[in-house]
């Protein structure tokens, strides 16, 4: 009788023991994220000239890693622009950069070295063409360039590749038919001051702090880009159809517009990286573009177009997985 009732409680023991694991798995399942873990280790994060958007942008977002990925460092590297930063990203000098569409387009199509490597994490915001002139400039269109200085942006710029569009465009030669002087957004609005310089494109985000500050200082005037001159770029085809017609606002420079506002090109900036990379940090960058919209909006007014609804269309890059991943983790 002892020893039926000793098996007994033993038996209870056991099966209390048992229940009590399962429920011990319950709530370590439920405590403990399940998926990658977290990102750690370096990146670099190649941006752009000291003074353009690029750089701001990546030190805000450099900032928001911090707070989102703590075991990632993250480091910033100039550079001359969307062509050098997609060099970079084949080579392995970089992680993550940002390049616009038809830099990309370019590259592909020219096959250079890791093209096909290059994937995209987000569409981000649109750089604006601005071609700038003294207020009291002859020049009142693309055209009237023939001849003059012209500040045309650095050679691994995607300055320098939508300026020659435009020139060609216009039926003038970027390399004789104007004096081409390659300098970028951190020399080119001193240059024109200085009387160096009697003209100079730009592609960037709105306002532009550099072509702000020049617009204080010293005065200026946008020269159109009406839709004929980019109806004639996309005659061109190729990574030409990534430009398309935009209006700078009234209010982007409001010294030098006169509550104006001025027809120009627009081209859309992609957060790239390459099939390289690990998907929980594509997955981690890409969730903290999209959430750190509005604090970086606060200082580069260009992110805060950053849209969750657009920013999954990458074209001419497919979507990295990890970037994939977060953006069905969030799909309604």
């Amino acid at each position: 009788m002892l020893q039926a009732l000793s098996r007994i409680g033993r038996r209870r023991a056991l099966q209390a023991w048992a229940v009590g694991l399962a429920v011990l798995g319950l709530l370590v399942w439920w405590l403990v994220p399940a998926g990658d873990p977290s990102p750690r280790g370096k990146v670099t994060f190649s941006t752009g000239v000291p003074t353009g958007v690029y750089q701001r942008y990546g030190e805000l977002l450099e900032e928001a890693l911090g707070r989102q990925v703590p075991d990632v460092t993250i480091k910033l590297l100039d550079s001359e622009g969307s062509r050098q930063n997609l060099a970079r990203l084949a080579s392995g000098e970089a992680d993550f950069t940002i390049a616009t569409a038809d830099a990309v387009a370019t590259y592909i199509r020219d096959s250079r070295p890791g093209a096909y490597d290059l994937r995209g994490c987000a569409r981000l915001y649109d750089d604006y063409v601005q071609l700038i002139v003294p207020r009291g400039s002859k020049v009142r269109s693309t055209g009237d360039l023939r001849g003059l200085r012209v500040g045309v942006g650095q050679e691994g710029s995607g300055v320098r590749l939508i300026a020659n569009r435009l020139l060609q465009a216009a039926k003038v030669d970027p390399e004789t038919g104007i004096e081409p002087v390659s300098a970028g957004i951190d020399t080119m609005p001193t240059l024109l001051e200085q009387g160096k310089l009697d003209a100079f494109f730009w592609s960037g985000g709105l306002p532009t702090s550099a072509v702000q500050k020049l617009s204080e200082r010293f005065p200026i005037r946008l020269v159109p880009l009406q839709d004929d001159l980019v109806n004639r770029v996309h005659e061109g085809g190729g990574s030409g159809r990534y430009y398309r017609s935009a209006v700078i606002p009234a209010d982007a420079y409001a010294l030098s517009q006169e509550g104006r506002p001025v027809d120009t090109v627009a081209v859309a900036n992609l957060l790239v990286t390459t099939d390289r990379t690990d998907p929980a940090l594509a997955e981690a960058f890409t969730r903290t573009v999209i959430q750190s919209r509005d604090r970086i909006g606060r200082e580069v007014h260009p992110a805060q177009l950053v849209d969750l609804r657009t920013a999954v269309y990458t074209d001419p890059l497919p979507l990295h997985e990890g970037a994939r991943r977060y953006y069905r983790s969030v799909k309604p």
